[in-house]
């Protein structure tokens, strides 16, 4: 069981089940959610399961000179690399396909299975080892998530469901080069342009930052698209506090302060979501 849960990624995988709960929860404006939902989130970590394992089959070379990827089954010989991987990957993604579309509808598929392509092919095989954009295309993956569980229930989008798929797109960035900038040694050696590998610490730092701002920018737009004043004060206590974190690794780009910025980006997501959820919980409606 632990094999699997490392092959797949399914700590990233069940984020992203999350996340498209909580699109449900945004795109339906209540706490009251159809029976197919639990079917939409198990299509979204299907997919995201087999997006993860693909993803490590490709990467491997890469993985075997990163300290921090070095453990995984590829690397270590827990699991032979090999042709004889695509098909049941493509079967486990087909699945999570299938479920999404049959039980809930086609677009909810269609959001999902983006989310698979765009981590799969788009990070993966094309952009990862050619630019410093890999990870802002490739944050859109988390972006489809949040699409696939507001349409899960048929309804369309609302504008504030659109508005946090834009959050997730703006988060990913300075959420992943502040772990990038922690093994910064770690891009370089394997040969990998992310953005804090390819620009000096205060450089990067700085880029973060910026885009630190624009996603608390970002995350304040959900109130004006219809949520509460609860949540508009969540948005602009949680985004001081992150801006605070950020500004700190901008004055010392250290590895510490690389890892306190991604672990106070985890914390500054999970709870501007939690904020929306009881928001809506408590009657709002847009």
């Amino acid at each position: 069981m632990r094999l699997i849960f490392d092959l797949c990624k399914l700590r990233i995988g069940l984020m992203i089940g999350l996340t498209a709960l909580f699109g449900s929860v945004v795109g339906a404006g209540s706490l009251r959610l159809p029976g197919r939902t639990l079917a939409m989130v198990c299509a979204v970590v299907a997919l995201a399961a087999a997006a993860g394992a693909y993803n490590q089959l490709m990467e491997r070379d890469l993985d075997s000179r990163m300290a921090r990827t070095c453990g995984r089954p590829f690397v270590t010989g827990r699991l032979a690399a090999g042709r004889h991987w695509y098909l049941p990957i493509a079967l486990v993604a087909v699945s999570g396909f299938l479920l999404a579309w049959f039980v809930c509808n086609p677009p909810c598929a269609g959001y999902a299975a983006a989310g698979f392509v765009t981590y799969a092919l788009v990070y993966t095989r094309w952009l990862k080892r050619r630019t410093s954009w890999n990870i802002v295309i490739g944050g859109l993956a988390g972006s489809f998530a949040v699409l696939a569980g507001a349409t899960a229930a048929g309804a369309g989008l609302s504008a504030p469901a659109i508005a946090f798929a834009g959050v997730l797109f703006l988060w990913t960035p300075p959420h992943f080069w502040s772990l990038a900038l922690a093994y910064r040694a770690d891009y370089v050696a394997a040969g990998v342009p992310m953005m804090p590998a390819v620009l000096a610490a205060r450089p990067a730092a700085r880029v973060i930052f910026a885009n630190a701002l624009a996603l608390v920018l970002a995350g304040i737009l959900p109130a004006v698209l219809g949520l509460g004043p609860l949540y508009l004060a969540c948005a602009l206590a949680l985004g001081a506090w992150f801006l605070r974190s950020s500004a700190a690794l901008l004055r010392e780009p250290t590895r510490d302060r690389a890892m306190a910025n991604f672990r106070a980006s985890l914390a500054y997501l999970g709870l501007l979501m939690l904020a929306a959820v009881i928001d809506i919980g408590w009657g709002c409606r847009y």
